[in-house]
């Protein structure tokens, strides 16, 4: 039997954005205000994925064993180490969230049966890695708060009642919505960046958090006239809206998670990762799952 597990670690360090070759200007224009001398730190939290077959004694990988090499390969070298310094990989290529889970990704590879790394530089910010080349996966997060009514126009109170239960009350209800948004594209091998950050955050911020934050969906958002503003169809919406603009920045959306509350949520695939979901039969371009 085939399984995947998981194991966590976390170290603290410090970096900082800043291409010699590039003057003043340049650095800052890039990378805003992690270009500031001395750097800035973080703490992170790593998490490594192995895969393999459960043994005769229930395992993958002794975890034991899985702790010690991580801790011999990579955290007791990064924990409160300045990592542009720290590795002869991050004097080429800058040690940003997504090089640097590639790196840890190499430094691993030959003592473990890696299939993924994620790692976190904070709760809104991480990235994930699986081995394929410069590719990776960044994703940010960020919330607003909405209200909503889940009711079809053209079916009564009653009728809406059947189907929504409490969500298709007429003043509706509202949330504070949690926003995950994933891009995928080629690590840069000088900056270490898939994407400008501030960039893809200001898309963000400009095209979901401002029109959305603190409007009756139903009402503000005209898209939901006619469309019932369940979660799924919210997500998908915000999958529309960002397809376009982050493509413009060179990169790839993968995946829009919404969080409507802790118990309900939903993820929209897009591009290679939908492609994956789907069975021969299947044409949709996206994929909904709900847990």
């Amino acid at each position: 039997m085939q399984c995947v597990i998981n194991r966590r670690a976390q170290f603290s360090a410090s970096h900082r954005y800043w291409i010699p070759e590039w003057d003043e200007a340049k650095n800052k224009q890039v990378f805003g205000a992690c270009s500031h001398f001395p750097g800035h730190g973080h703490n992170y939290v790593l998490f490594v994925s192995l895969w393999g077959e459960i043994d005769q004694y229930g395992m993958v990988e002794n975890l034991s064993t899985v702790k010690q090499v991580i801790k011999g390969e990579v955290t007791s070298q990064l924990d409160y180490a300045y990592l542009n310094d720290v590795w002869e990989e991050f004097q080429t290529t800058l040690p940003t969230t997504e090089n640097l889970a590639r790196v840890i990704w190499q430094r691993l590879a030959d003592h473990l049966p890696i299939v993924k790394i994620q790692l976190f530089e904070h709760p809104q910010l991480w990235a994930e890695y699986q081995g394929n080349a410069m590719k990776a996966t960044l994703t940010i997060q960020t919330h607003f708060s909405a209200a909503h009514r889940l009711a079809l126009p053209h079916l009564s109170l009653e009728e809406n009642t059947e189907i929504y239960g409490k969500c298709a009350r007429t003043h509706g209800h509202g949330h504070n919505y949690h926003l995950e948004v994933s891009v995928s594209g080629e690590i840069d091998p000088r900056t270490g960046m898939i994407v400008d950050l501030g960039k893809l955050q200001t898309i963000v911020e400009d095209y979901v958090v401002e029109p959305f934050d603190h409007n009756f969906l139903n009402k503000d958002i005209p898209y939901f006239a006619e469309v019932v503003p369940t979660a799924e169809n919210i997500a998908l919406y915000i999958a529309q809206l960002l397809e376009k603009p982050i493509k413009d920045l060179g990169v790839q959306l993968e995946k829009v998670k919404l969080i409507e509350s802790p118990n309900n949520s939903c993820e929209i695939y897009c591009g290679a990762s939908a492609e994956s979901f789907k069975t021969p039969s299947q044409q949709a371009p996206q994929l909904v799952t709900l847990h």
